[in-house]
């Protein structure tokens, strides 16, 4: 499974000279917990997250024990994305494994990960897309691999797909080795599919 076939797009990205506040509420109408930050040529520069946008924004609290939040003159709080974003964010690309985008965001302590295309932002990817893709169950993996498989085939039904705690297992006839390839290319592409078990079986 790669990056492509989670990510969320198109993506709604915000400009770095945006407001703050207009930052916040496209947030809060997308309901997304993080926005990439464009230029003026739509050019990746940052990302921007709801605890950025709320850093110089929440009040103290006097009777806190723990001081999280620096005390602010309201004058002075950042006003643009720019001046809360997180520049040079990591990025990840359509064709990585959803593995490795998931372990990066782990090891990175981020929780969105824009994808970029040729240096295009083309998607974006949140622990949330990842975590859908995992979960779904054998039953509506069988229906997916099968609906390809069959897609490829020209409408004929030439292989059987079966899915068994995540392992799609297929089994059918094949042309050359060619076919067989492309057949598991095509399963393991499914979403929430972990491995691809291929079985031969001679007309």
């Amino acid at each position: 499974m790669r990056a492509r076939d989670i990510m969320s797009s198109p993506v709604h990205t915000v400009v770095q000279t945006s407001s703050v506040e207009s930052a916040a509420q496209l947030m809060a109408a997308k309901a997304v917990t993080a926005l990439p930050v464009v230029d003026g040529n739509g050019r990746l520069v940052g990302m921007v997250s709801e605890s950025d946008l709320l850093w110089h924004r929440v009040p103290m609290d006097p009777t806190a024990h723990v001081r999280r939040i620096p005390d602010t003159d309201p004058a002075e709080r950042p006003g643009i994305v720019s001046e809360v974003m997180s520049p040079y964010p990591l990025t990840t690309y359509p064709d990585v494994d959803v593995a490795e985008v998931a372990e990066a965001m782990l090891e990175n302590d981020v929780r969105s990960i824009p994808v970029l295309d040729d240096g295009a932002l083309v998607g974006i990817i949140s622990r949330r897309d990842i975590l859908r893709a995992m979960v779904r169950s054998d039953e509506v993996l069988a229906q997916e691999v099968q609906h390809r498989l069959d897609e490829y085939a020209d409408g004929r039904h030439r292989w059987t797909a079966t899915v068994d705690g995540g392992v799609a297992r297929v089994a059918g006839d094949f042309l050359n080795d060619t076919e067989e390839a492309v057949v598991t290319v095509l399963a393991r592409t499914v979403p929430g599919v972990a491995g691809v078990q291929v079985v031969a079986i001679a007309s």
